[in-house]
């Protein structure tokens, strides 16, 4: 998720101070995720580092209202126009997990497998709760709610595919037959030598 871009997205649509920034993040994605002010203000004064945003004066009530500059109108057309690469996003913590888990010696993969599925399995039911607890499921606020929280049902659901079919891949490898041990070869430091080789009859 990026904050920047969405907190660019919506001093898009007009000026606003720090805490009104939450509230219209907050509304707009179903409070799925929680923004603090200070990570808020953190990340304007970085925006207004960068030119994106120029900060206004403070209001009889102490807001200090932030605007929008045209560099980062621009950004946030860019943002809004260009496809999510997630290729580029953060190595996944589960899949890291378990591969490591199916290479250990001594680790119960079954149990890691096990304990991983129940708790997905209750963030899923948490989540088809929250959908149906919508009152009114055609309002703008509800949709976009629902968007968000629908999407992490999905992967919710794929996770648990995921993990059936790992555990499927590692039952025909009892006893931890795919456990490694330690390699005693070096690995070397800088480059591969045959890189280097090569560099040099270049």
């Amino acid at each position: 998720m990026s904050v920047r871009q969405s907190l660019l997205a919506i001093l898009d649509q007009a000026p606003c101070y720090g805490y009104q920034l939450r509230a219209e993040f907050e509304r707009r994605t179903g409070g799925t995720w929680a923004l603090n002010v200070g990570q808020i203000y953190n990340t304007l004064e970085r925006l207004e580092r960068d030119g994106l945003v120029a900060r206004g004066e403070a209001d009889d009530q102490g807001h200090v209202y932030w605007q929008i500059a045209e560099a980062g109108r621009s950004e946030v057309r860019t943002w809004l126009t260009t496809a999510v690469d997630r290729g580029q996003a953060a190595r996944d913590e589960l899949a890291m997990k378990l591969a490591l888990a199916a290479t250990l010696p001594g680790v119960d993969v079954a149990a890691v497998i096990q304990n991983q599925r129940r708790a997905t399995l209750a963030r899923l039911q948490d989540l088809q709760r929250t959908t149906r607890a919508d009152a009114d499921p055609d309002g703008p606020e509800a949709i976009a709610s629902s968007l968000v929280v629908e999407s992490m049902i999905f992967a919710a659901e794929a996770e648990v595919r995921w993990l059936d079919h790992s555990e499927q891949r590692l039952a025909a490898h009892p006893d931890h037959a795919l456990a490694l041990d330690l390699s005693t070869e070096r690995p070397r430091r800088g480059r591969p030598a045959r890189a280097a080789a090569s560099g040099a009859r270049a």
